[in-house]
C-alpha cells in the first residue's frame, strides 16, 4: 500500500507557493516540506484540515491511495 501526497498539484492549481500556505495554515515550512515529499508516517487531522481550508479542497484531493498492484505492477 502506498499513499501519495499531491500537495504540489493542489498548490499549483491554486497558484500558491508553499511559503504562503505555511503562513496561512500555521504549518511550519519543515513539516510542509516533509509532507510534500511523502516522508511522513502520519498527519494530524488538525493539520490536514488547516491545509484543506486554505487550499479550499478535500483531503482526497491531497492524498491518494495506490495498491501494490498499481505501484509495482505485481500480484
Amino acid at each position: 500500500m502506498t499513499i501519495t501526497v499531491n500537495l504540489d498539484v493542489m498548490l499549483a492549481r491554486r497558484k500558491m507557493k508553499s511559503k504562503d500556505l505555511t503562513a496561512r495554515a500555521g504549518v511550519t515550512e519543515a513539516n510542509l516540506s516533509l509532507l510534500k515529499q511523502g516522508r511522513v508516517k502520519g498527519v494530524h487531522f488538525e493539520t490536514l484540515a488547516a491545509i484543506c481550508t486554505v487550499l479550499q479542497c478535500q483531503p482526497g484531493d491531497l492524498l491518494e491511495y495506490r495498491s501494490m498492484d498499481a505501484t509495482s505492477g505485481t500480484r
